[in-house]
């Protein structure tokens, strides 16, 4: 039996809409599953597959350094606004989530449409990530948001941005999350949005090993596997492959490959020390944190659910369908992706009146359903 404060926050109940609350938010609107898509499973396999548009935006490359101790670097992919205007615009910078990089579908939809509203677009891949492993020695994990700030602060600096938002997906929205919370109200930061971000690790990781989500656990393992085995060809003194034992599920590799690695005392210290659940009641900028009831693997806590709700600086949206990081509506064209417009309308609100003061702070939170019922729990 899980013990109380361990049990998973359940769907709120249903109430009736606030006529002002909708009207406060109006870049909200209603998620309706895209027909034949309403299963969580399908929502997030079509979502990976979906064919977008093509991406032809103007992009620099450039290895950021994010550790001057041993000289690792990430790799982003950037998309400047013209340099008159480049100061003044926001600029988003985009983490993807447990591997994927810079290239993932979904990263390339939401910059699309941050670039399109104006923004300045970074696209970051976290250590290793996008065919970089050769740039540092050492692993990504959860809780590396030093990395997101090393980024920001890198740009900040080279082109003095007066406004930054975090955008983060699954374990990327743990990471902008856990720096949120770390930072609480540091300029140039002023807006924060994640979509189905892995808050709990542990629940989530175990989650995965649950027999309904095998698939999922064994895609992700296959993948880290490889990526494991080219780090220790690259870094033969670093990494010896020869008395790990099997490797059976995601939790297994946290605890005999992330944490070692990266000065954890076992998987459930790295679960504990990296989740973003310990900091979120200290994020000081507006906040949108998307999330499907229906998600096959992402748990959260009801004690991470009440600190949540407890902040007038996050605004919570979960809908009853969804999937994993998908949410395909029925909108035609890119405008199935009701994430990502949703996203981009939200850091277009909160950030409308000054860079000193991001209008829609203090909103509250908002509780939404799919049949467009929202009530004020905050």
């Amino acid at each position: 039996m899980i013990p109380e404060t361990h049990k998973m926050a359940e769907a709120p109940r249903s109430a009736n809409a606030v006529a002002a609350a909708g009207a406060r938010q109006s870049w909200l609107t209603e998620f309706v599953p895209r027909r034949g898509l309403r299963n969580r499973h399908l929502q997030t396999i079509v979502g990976n597959f979906l064919a977008r548009p093509a991406f032809p935006l103007p992009t620099e490359e450039e290895a950021v350094e994010v550790d001057p101790a041993d000289g690792s670097r990430v790799l982003c992919h950037c998309h400047w606004q013209p340099e008159a205007v480049r100061v003044a615009r926001l600029t988003a910078v985009l983490v993807h989530g447990l591997e994927g990089s810079s290239d993932s579908r979904y990263m390339r939809g939401i910059a699309a449409r941050a670039w399109v509203a104006g923004m300045n677009v970074v696209r970051m891949n976290m250590r290793n990530c996008g065919g970089s492993e050769a740039l540092t020695s050492t692993l990504y994990h959860s809780g590396r948001s030093a990395d997101v700030s090393a980024v920001v602060g890198h740009f900040a600096q080279r082109f003095g941005l007066q406004r930054v938002a975090l955008v983060g997906y699954s374990m990327g929205g743990n990471l902008v999350l856990k720096l949120a919370g770390e930072w609480g109200r540091r300029a140039p930061l002023c807006a924060v949005a994640t979509v189905c971000p892995v808050i709990d690790l542990a629940p989530s990781a175990d989650a995965l090993h649950e027999p309904a989500n095998r698939a999922y656990e064994w895609h992700f393992l296959r993948a880290l596997m490889r990526r494991i085995h080219r780090k220790a060809e690259l870094f033969p003194g670093v990494y010896s492959l020869d008395s790990l034992g099997p490797i059976r599920s995601i939790r297994d590799f946290d605890d005999k490959i992330v944490a070692p690695h990266s000065g954890f005392h076992g998987a459930d210290d790295y679960y504990h020390r990296a989740a973003s659940a310990r900091v979120v009641d200290r994020i000081g900028v507006p906040t949108l944190i998307l999330r499907a009831l229906d998600d096959p693997f992402i748990r959260l806590f009801p004690e991470t659910r009440a600190r949540l709700l407890a902040n007038p600086n996050v605004t919570l949206i979960e809908t009853r369908q969804g999937g994993h990081c998908a949410f395909l509506g029925r909108g035609r064209g890119d405008d199935i992706h009701w994430a990502e417009a949703t996203v981009v309308r939200f850091l277009e609100d909160v950030t409308a009146d000054s860079p000193a003061r991001p209008r829609g702070a203090g909103v509250g939170i908002q509780s939404y359903n799919e049949c467009g019922a929202s009530s004020s729990t905050g």
